[in-house]
């Protein structure tokens, strides 16, 4: 289960500012004490991870494989897996432990098929897990290359599911209100129901929720404009490469948030500019060993193979950015981001060969 924690508006430690130029907030000081240890090897492309009450972790790989982590040792979860299509970013990722894992063993997960992209739910029996709801949610669209799959999932503070989809890098289906691409979607875990929370997303890869209800989504631009977002009910956030219908082709040169053509757009808390860092997973960090750190959200980024730090208000604005020089290029690119039930912040690395799991503490 994705952790929801509280929140301070602070700023970082002081140490040596690396931030990237040309976002759209001031650069922080990036704080030097962070510590990282590799805690297991021997993945392809982890995605998602879950902490179970056990302490084993579950970990999705993109290939099409389920995996269970105890004391830094992978081992392989039977699992009937045979309709997952993995293909360029498409396959098995997005996974959610539900809140009462303890006694119903429930976990969810959402991957790639032939024909459509799919939530479905699974019950876990030692190293096996069964189909229990399948789906729980089907009927996400799917491009055949994989590309703009979504798939992030985590649950807000009342318990919902919140569904990251991807436009499938078809032009129109972001601004259709009928459509599930490019969108983030509000469901119910036990039975699926529910539908379309926000739209005109272009690829969202992380969603983050505070303590308070607040929830951030990290999405991917084209070759510009990586956006943090503040997620509202109904909003819509501009993304729309149809240019309201009138060309066919999927036209990435529009903008990421388009205010002329949509006055009523919610515009991003942070942008990239160029480059892109084609940011990923996002989580707040909270817990007594990140101090006035706690309340700062954390962002893995593909591309630029690094971990963001944002300082972020009350209101839910990017006070500040910051790049610890620990996990700065050191490991490859950047995927997946968890809080541990002891509080550290776990990442996967996601070079497609020996991806390992990152354990990050305050040291």
């Amino acid at each position: 289960m994705r952790r929801i924690v509280g929140f301070a508006a602070v700023l970082l430690l002081a140490g040596c500012s690396n931030a990237p130029a040309g976002g759209s907030a001031p650069a922080g000081e990036a704080p030097k004490e962070i510590k990282v240890d590799v805690v297991a090897t021997g993945f392809t492309h982890p995605w998602e991870l879950g902490f179970l009450p056990d302490g084993r972790v579950l970990v999705t790989e993109r290939p099409g494989r389920l995996a269970l982590v105890e004391q830094g040792r992978r081992t392989e979860v039977k699992a009937d897996l045979g309709d997952v299509v993995a293909r360029g970013e498409g396959g098995l990722m997005g996974l959610v432990v539900h809140p009462d894992f303890a006694t119903t063993k429930r976990f969810t997960t959402c991957f790639n098929t032939s024909s459509d992209i799919r939530l479905v739910t699974w019950e876990l029996d030692g190293a096996e897990a069964k189909r229990v709801k399948d789906p729980l949610k089907a009927g996400l669209p799917t491009n055949p290359s994989g590309r703009h799959s979504g798939c992030r999932l985590t649950l807000d503070k009342d318990g919902k599911l919140l569904v990251g989809t991807g436009d499938t890098a078809r032009a129109s289906f972001s601004q259709d209100p009928a459509n599930l691409g490019g969108k983030v979607l509000r469901l119910d875990l036990a039975t699926g129901e529910g539908g379309v929370h926000t739209y005109g997303h272009r690829n969202v890869q992380g969603i983050a929720v505070r303590q308070d209800g607040l929830v951030l989504a990290a999405e991917h631009g084209p070759d510009v404009d990586d956006e943090v977002n503040v997620l509202k009910a109904g909003a819509n956030y501009g993304w729309d490469p149809s240019q309201g219908g009138t060309v066919d082709r999927y036209d990435e040169d529009v903008p990421m948030t388009d205010l002329e053509r949509f006055p009523d757009a919610v515009p991003a808390v942070w942008s990239s500019g160029s480059p892109t860092e084609a940011i990923c997973d996002a989580v707040f960090l909270a817990g007594e060993q990140w101090g006035d750190m706690t309340g700062v959200l954390a962002v893995t980024a593909l591309k630029g193979s690094k971990v963001l730090l944002f300082t972020v208000t009350a209101e839910g604005g990017v006070h500040s950015v910051s790049i610890p020089e620990q996990l700065d290029g050191a490991y490859g690119r950047l995927r997946g981001a968890e809080l541990g039930p002891d509080g550290a912040l776990y990442v996967t690395t996601s070079n497609g060969s020996d991806d390992k799991i990152l354990r990050v503490t305050r040291g």
